[in-house]
C-alpha cells in the first residue's frame, strides 16, 4: 500500500485540488493507498477541507517542515511513502513512473517540477535547467518525494536540524541506502513564492547561503520564503 503524506499549513485555497489529484492518480494507477494530511498549526479551514476530501488528518504544531513530514510517516501504514506538498498537483503518469521505479529496486526518488501559473519564460527556462542538475546530482525536489518504508526508516527520516533543504538532505541519505532515481515525468507546483517574494528576496537568500552555507537552514530566521505568510 502507498501512503500519501501531505504536510500543510494554512493551505485552504489549494489543498482540495492537491488531494483530488492524488485520489485520481492513485485510482488510475490501481494502487491501494491512504491519504494523510499533517495539519501543522493552521489557522484556516485546511483540516476541514482535507477531511471532506477523503484524507485522514493528523494535527501538529511544529511549524517545521521536516518534523511535519516525519509525523506523517510515523502514523502511515503503507510500505511505500510519497510526500506531496499541499500546493502540488501530481498525475497518473508521474505516479506510475514512481511505482515502476520502486518495483525495479530503487529505494526512492523524486521527479521533475513545472511551475504552475503565469511564470516568465526566463524563470521557466531556469527551472528546467535546474531539473537537469537535480537529476544529475540525484537530488529530490521536496514537492514530490517517494521511497520505501524500509529506506525511510534506515535513513531516520527527514533531518530535523533543517528548516529548509531537508529534501536535499533526505535524498543524500537515501543514496547511502540504495539507488535513487529522479524521474523525467513532472508534477506541477504553485508559483506563489514568485508572487509573494521578489527577485531581491531570492537574491538575498542566495547571498546568505553563499556566505553562511547550510547554517542558515537550521533556523527559521532567514527563511521567509518558506515560513512567512504567502500570497495565493
Amino acid at each position: 500500500m502507498w501512503s500519501f503524506i501531505v504536510p500543510a499549513h494554512d493551505e485552504a485555497p489549494l489543498i482540495a485540488a492537491t488531494l483530488a489529484a492524488i485520489h485520481a492518480s492513485a485510482r488510475e494507477c490501481g494502487v491501494a493507498y491512504e491519504l494523510i494530511v499533517v495539519d501543522d498549526d493552521s489557522s484556516d479551514g485546511t483540516a476541514e477541507i482535507a477531511r471532506s476530501n477523503g484524507a485522514r488528518v493528523e494535527s501538529v504544531a511544529f511549524r517545521h517542515i521536516a518534523a511535519t513530514r516525519n509525523a506523517g510517516a510515523a502514523v502511515a501504514n503503507g510500505m511505500r511513502l510519497c510526500f506531496v506538498d499541499a500546493d502540488t498537483l501530481i498525475d497518473a503518469r508521474a505516479l506510475a513512473a514512481a511505482v515502476a521505479a520502486l518495483d525495479a529496486g530503487v529505494v526512492g526518488g523524486g521527479c521533475a517540477v513545472v511551475l504552475d501559473g503565469r511564470v516568465p519564460f526566463g524563470i521557466r527556462a531556469f527551472t528546467a535547467a535546474l531539473m537537469h542538475v537535480f537529476r544529475w546530482m540525484r537530488v529530490t525536489p521536496g514537492c514530490f518525494v517517494f521511497c520505501t518504508r524500509e529506506a525511510f526508516d534506515a535513513t531516520g527520516g527527514f533531518d530535523t536540524n533543517y528548516y529548509a533543504g531537508e529534501d536535499v538532505a533526505f535524498s543524500r541519505a537515501l543514496a547511502t541506502v540504495g539507488r535513487v532515481r529522479i524521474l523525467r515525468e513532472a508534477v506541477r507546483t504553485s508559483d506563489r513564492k514568485l508572487r509573494t517574494f521578489g527577485v531581491l528576496d531570492h537574491l538575498r537568500l542566495m547571498l546568505r547561503f553563499a556566505l553562511r552555507g547550510r547554517r542558515i537552514l537550521r533556523s527559521r530566521d532567514h527563511l521567509a520564503l518558506w515560513y512567512d505568510k504567502r500570497r495565493h
